[in-house]
């Protein structure tokens, strides 16, 4: 009896976790593989190959690993704050644009690890990385422009 209602407690609490994250969905699910691949291939980087460019050294430290743990918390921030802006606005969209501009940085990452650990890779997947990485940089360096802009703008007042 004491087990039955200790997961019963467990599935309600999971429960109210997914749907605040607006439901354990088929998108949810792949970002978590991604996360989880990414962040044990950098692991393995580390670790195995001794080559991650986070660390002066390349090897594991814990100071790397608790950001990388980090990041990813604040990456199912971003989908949970998507979730509830969806209900917000009565959409359906916003919590699935950032799960999947999340899902394509994690893929790079994995395709980065590989790179790392000497997979050899076709060129077609370097290009396809460079053309994403080239367009990250176009979007940042026009968020910092429009940032920059808004700061004068502000001044002025």
């Amino acid at each position: 009896m004491k087990h039955t209602t200790i997961n019963v407690i467990i599935g309600i609490v999971g429960a109210a976790i997914a749907d605040l994250f607006g439901g354990w969905d088929q998108a949810l699910k792949t970002l978590v593989i991604l996360m989880t691949i990414d962040y044990l291939s950098g692991i393995a980087v580390a670790g195995i190959f001794k080559n991650s460019h986070k660390t002066a050294s390349g090897g594991l430290e814990s100071k790397a690993g608790w950001k990388g743990l980090c990041r990813k918390c604040m990456t199912l921030v971003f989908v949970l704050l998507g979730a509830q802006i969806d209900l917000l606005m009565g959409v359906d969209f916003v919590r699935l644009a950032i799960i999947i501009g999340y899902c394509s940085i994690e893929l790079l990452s994995i395709v980065e690890n590989a790179g790392l650990m000497g997979l050899p890779m076709p060129d077609a997947v370097y290009k396809a990385v460079d053309l994403l990485k080239g367009k990250s940089n176009d979007i940042n360096k026009n968020f910092e422009t429009e940032e920059a802009h808004n700061e004068d703008y502000h001044k002025e007042e």
